[in-house]
This record gives C-alpha cells, sequence and structure tokens, in this order.
C-alpha cells in the first residue's frame, strides 16, 4: 500500500463514514476521510437523528408541563410559556458538542479530515476540491438525502424537508406533513406538542410502511388520540404558496374527488435517495440499481476492485446504526479480518411518544415465510397496562409482540410499542443474534418492577404461559 497516499480514503464523515475511518486508522492503516461540511458527523449529528431528538425532548417535557400531566403527581405548574429560540439554541449546542467530539477522535485516532466535495478520477484516485489524493482502498458512505416530491418546490420557509423543520421560527397554526413514515410523524409529533394543528397525509393505507401491521394500527390509534389528523390511503398532487400560506391539493389514492388544504406550513417526508451525485462513478464503470443505490457484496466490495460502499448509499435499511456497523466491518474486511453485519437484526426506532421500535420479522413476514416451509409461527403480546412500572408511572400505552418459529421456538421478530420502547429493543436484537428460542427470553430473570418485566411476559406468552394478563 506504499505507493498510495493513504491505504483507506473514506468518503463521508457520517455515522458509518466517521466510524469507518476510526476503526481503519485504529487497526493501523493510514486513514483520511473526505467530507464536504463544515463540521463533521453527516445528517445525523447535523440535521437529522440528533437535532430530532433534542427538540422531541424538548417538546415531550413542554407538553408535560403546560398540559397538566403531572399534576396527577402533586406537581402543578402555572404560567408555563415556551421559549422556541432557547429551545433551538440547546439543539445547536447538543449537536456542535457531538460533531465536535468526532473531529476529537479523528485527532486522537490521526484520521486526516480532507475537505471538499470527493469525486472519482480512477478507482484509486480522488479529486477533493482542488487536490488530488491515491489511496488502495476507497470506501464510499455519502448518506441520503431527502427525495423530492415531483412537482412540489421546497422553498424551506413554507415549505419545507426535513432540514427546514428542525429549524422554524415559530410554532405553525397548522403543519401538514406529507408522508406517514418514521420522519414525518416524528417531526409531525414535535411541533403538535408545540401547538401545532398537525395533518398527516400518507399514500398507502396505514402509516409506517414496512412496520408489523399491529403495531401500525396500535400508532395510528395513539397518534390520533393525542390530536394528529392522519389522512391515510391520500395522494398529494400539488402544492402552492401565496403569501405565506399553503394550499395542498389531496385526492384519494384510488382516484376520486379532489380536496383543498391549507397550512402555514408544508413537511415534505416521503423517503430518502443515495447521495451518489458527484461522485464521478462513470470513471470508474461502477453502475447503480434500479433504486440508485450500489450494490455491493457482504464484504462490502463493489464491482470495481478496492472500492467498498457502506450506509444509505447501499441497499437495506436507511439507518445510522445500520451504517456504523457497516463502518466498523468493513474497515475490518479492509484490513483483512473478518467484519459481519447480520442485516435480518438491526432494530428500527420510531421515536414519538410513546416510541415504537422492532427488530426481525413482521408477523405477516413471518407467517408468509412459514407458510412457504410448511411450517407455522407462534406469537406472545403483553400490554403495557399489565406492567407493574408502567402502570406505576400512568404510562400504560403499548405493548410488547414476541413472534416465534412454532417449532424451533426460535424468535423471528419482536416488536414494541412504549415511552422505552427503543431502549427494550436492545434485548430483543441481542436474544436474535445469538439466535434466542421465546423460552431463552422468559426463563431469563428480568428485575422487578421495570418496563422490561414486559418482554419477558411477552416471551411467556407465545408459549401461553403469561402469569399476569
Amino acid at each position: 500500500m506504499a505507493d498510495y497516499d493513504y491505504d483507506v480514503l473514506v468518503i463521508g464523515a457520517g455515522p458509518g463514514g466517521y466510524v469507518a475511518g476510526i476503526r481503519a486508522a485504529q487497526l493501523g492503516l493510514r486513514t483520511a476521510c473526505a467530507e464536504s461540511r463544515e463540521t463533521l458527523g453527516g445528517t445525523c449529528l447535523n440535521v437529522g437523528c440528533i437535532p430530532s431528538k433534542a427538540l422531541l425532548h424538548a417538546s415531550e417535557i413542554y407538553e408535560e408541563a403546560k398540559g397538566g400531566h403531572l399534576a396527577k403527581f402533586g406537581i402543578d405548574f402555572a404560567g408555563v410559556t415556551l421559549n422556541l429560540d432557547q429551545m433551538h439554541a440547546e439543539k445547536a449546542k447538543a449537536v456542535k458538542e457531538l460533531t465536535g467530539g468526532v473531529e476529537f477522535l479523528f485527532r486522537k485516532n490521526k484520521v486526516t479530515w480532507l475537505k471538499g466535495q470527493a469525486g472519482f478520477r480512477d478507482a484509486h484516485t480522488v479529486e477533493i476540491g482542488a487536490e488530488t489524493v491515491t489511496a488502495a482502498n476507497i470506501v464510499i458512505a455519502t448518506g441520503s438525502s431527502v427525495t423530492p416530491l415531483p412537482g412540489v418546490d421546497v422553498d424551506q420557509q413554507v415549505v419545507v424537508d426535513s432540514t427546514g423543520a428542525l429549524a422554524l421560527p415559530k410554532v405553525p397554526e397548522h403543519l401538514i406533513v406529507i408522508g406517514g413514515g418514521v420522519i414525518g410523524l416524528e417531526l409531525g409529533s414535535v411541533w403538535r406538542r408545540l401547538g401545532a394543528r398537525v395533518t398527516v397525509v400518507e399514500y398507502v393505507d396505514q402509516i409506517l410502511p414496512g412496520f408489523d401491521g399491529e403495531v401500525r394500527r396500535e400508532s395510528a390509534k395513539l397518534f390520533r388520540k393525542q390530536g394528529m389528523d392522519l389522512r391515510t390511503s391520500t395522494k398529494v398532487t400539488g402544492v402552492t404558496v401565496a403569501d405565506g400560506q399553503a394550499t395542498v391539493t389531496v385526492e384519494p389514492a384510488a382516484g376520486g374527488a379532489a380536496d383543498e388544504l391549507s397550512a402555514d406550513a408544508v413537511l415534505v417526508a416521503i423517503g430518502r435517495r443515495a447521495n451518489v451525485d458527484g461522485l464521478n462513478l462513470a470513471a470508474i464503470g461502477l453502475e447503480l440499481n434500479a433504486r440508485g443505490q450500489i450494490a455491493t457484496d457482504h464484504s462490502f466490495r463493489t464491482a470495481v476492485d478496492g472500492v467498498w460502499a457502506i450506509g444509505d448509499a447501499i441497499p437495506g435499511l436507511m439507518l445510522a446504526h445500520k451504517a456504523e456497523d457497516e463502518g466498523v466491518a468493513v474497515a475490518e474486511n479492509i484490513a483483512g479480518r473478518t467484519g459481519i453485519v447480520n442485516e435480518a437484526v438491526i432494530p428500527s426506532v420510531v421515536y414519538t411518544m410513546p416510541e415504537i421500535a422492532g427488530v426481525g420479522l413482521t408477523e405477516e413476514a413471518a407467517a408468509a415465510d412459514a407458510d412457504t416451509k410448511g411450517g407455522a409461527i407462534k406469537v406472545g403480546r403483553f400490554p403495557f397496562a399489565a406492567n407493574s412500572r408502567a402502570k406505576t408511572n400512568r404510562d400504560t400505552d403499548g405493548f410488547v409482540k414476541v413472534i416465534a418459529d412454532a417449532k424451533s421456538d426460535r424468535v423471528l421478530g419482536v416488536w414494541v410499542v412504549s415511552s422505552l420502547a427503543g431502549t427494550l429493543i436492545a434485548e430483543a436484537a441481542m436474544a436474535m443474534e445469538f439466535g434466542a428460542t421465546s423460552e431463552d427470553i422468559a426463563y431469563t430473570c428480568h428485575a422487578h418492577p421495570t418496563h422490561a418485566e414486559a418482554m419477558k411476559e411477552a416471551a411467556m406468552a407465545v408459549q401461553g404461559k403469561a402469569i399476569h394478563v
């Protein structure tokens, strides 16, 4: 590798890229990372996961104080007001701390940050601004960006994408969210809690496409209870803006009479697409798949020798933690070790209140898979209304659902709706990674009183042995 400037060059410093760079450097490889942003961390740290969670947390606290929800615990508030500027400032502080932390880790591990947009000249040569560098191995970790809605112009004033929705200078009176997926529901939840009326328009018949059907139905019920207007099986045919107001034209997805909705803010959140523009992939003969992504093998090698790819740029779930695991794996593969990511056991979390989380197969997918193999599944459920800690906290929305193979009892999927779903799902992922059966979880002692006991009881319910229902 001595003939090159670097052993490893990572393009992109998001969760996948910066982790790949740090791990490669830890393994003794001369490593650089090209990033065009002014700060490291990619979409997640700058305008995605981190700032959105800061606003979600702050808005939850505000709603609890403002709405009198704490009065039952003997905590009374009067004159609660919203300081949105301070809320944004605290969000920015968290972002600065974390992006600065990544920069510190680069220095600590001797990863060189090459600032600028990277484009291939050949499979081992990349132009970054006015600089040209070479590397024995190049890892594409460029992440993803918002998928545009044809015919709808995002001005980041009235019509915004997820980045704009994190920085609205005032609480909208009416926010229309186009897209009932994770991002739309999370950001819609923020502004609803801060006082906006929120309407979610989703093309398919339920929110949260890809999630377990029972979880989708329960979540929709809870969001409606909170005051969200969910319009499923509805498509947006146009958005116009005049005098600071938007008019959104909708009609039934199956066809029918059009309707017009007025709002002072519209969030376009219909999905994300891989960031590959500007990489000049044609120079290395690397073609994209039908979805505009880069195909790789299980080791994250592309069809071009010496070029690797991870994260949102390749097929699979577009999640920061998936990219991080792939970042570690690709670095280890480049170093001659064995880096593996079990793509079947990657948890997904929606950070609304309650949170919604899942890992593995949905009940529908598990049943279909079992049917093709001549088998069957068993499902255990346990409601938080019967969990002692949830009841004590007056936090009883949701349930845990464990799906297992009827013959082997191996856990195929776990789904959770709960204020702590994002934390609880880690136990399920760990169990599935080790090939656990529902009995393994059921016979593992869980501390009392905790929300986690609902996981144990749901596992017990698979065999009809739940105690507290």
